[in-house]
């Protein structure tokens, strides 16, 4: 909660919808708009902030699902570019990608004459693959991962998800660095500027969480058999 000491607007707010409500009458406070307009600012804020840090959690999502597990996921190959008419081309472009098993990956090419250059991209990630071609389709099997590699993997997927914390907290410095100017400039108070840390603090747990879930969620499936 957001709240002037004058009890004339409140922030309302969960982590992901802010909202600003009007609480009463203050003629004089109203009269310069000084209060709302601040708010608004801050409000702002809050909400680039927020912004910035779904998009922070997003990129560590698509950055370790494109991190091999046991099992067959379609996502696996979303860091597969191909060389078509001289540019690089996401393969998703390029075919349609389905889990055929738990251990098999079915790539059906829209362009039969790219089928080698695909191939040929799969074998040149480091993911270990081996594909093989019949027709338009490539069939990707999943090798199983060895105990060692899986370790190696969970290391890798740990420091993604390392990266993705301070990703959030540099966002968090940022935000604070702007509320801090707005105090600087009197057009705050040091009530204010606390509130307002605070709930960009509420805002940095609530993503940091959702960083520790995904991360979570990646280690299950690197540790199937």
């Amino acid at each position: 909660m957001f709240k002037d000491t004058r009890d004339v607007w409140r922030y309302d707010e969960s982590p992901d919808t802010p909202n600003l409500t009007n609480h009463g009458h203050n003629d004089l406070w109203l009269e310069n708009n000084q209060f709302p307009r601040v708010c608004n600012v801050i409000n702002e804020i809050k909400k680039d902030a927020q912004d910035r840090m779904e998009k922070s959690v997003e990129a560590l999502k698509n950055q370790i699902s494109k991190v091999r597990t046991g099992r067959a996921s379609p996502s696996l190959l979303d860091g597969i570019t191909v060389e078509y008419y001289g540019a690089p081309t996401p393969l998703r472009q390029l075919a349609n990608v389905v889990a055929e098993d738990a251990r098999t990956l079915a790539i059906t090419v829209f362009d039969r004459t790219i089928t080698p250059a695909i191939e040929k991209a799969i074998m040149a990630s480091d993911l270990g693959l081996n594909p093989s071609s019949a027709g338009t389709t490539i069939r990707v099997p999943l090798p199983p991962l060895t105990e060692e590699r899986r370790k190696d993997l969970i290391k890798v997927v740990r420091g993604e998800a390392e990266q993705g914390r301070v990703s959030v907290r540099n966002i968090r410095r940022d935000a604070n660095d702007k509320i801090k100017a707005l105090l600087k400039d009197k057009e705050i108070s040091e009530d204010d500027e606390r509130r307002a840390q605070d709930d960009i603090q509420k805002l940095t747990d609530n993503f940091i969480k959702k960083v520790d879930e995904a991360l979570t969620k990646k280690e299950e499936e690197l540790m199937e058999f």
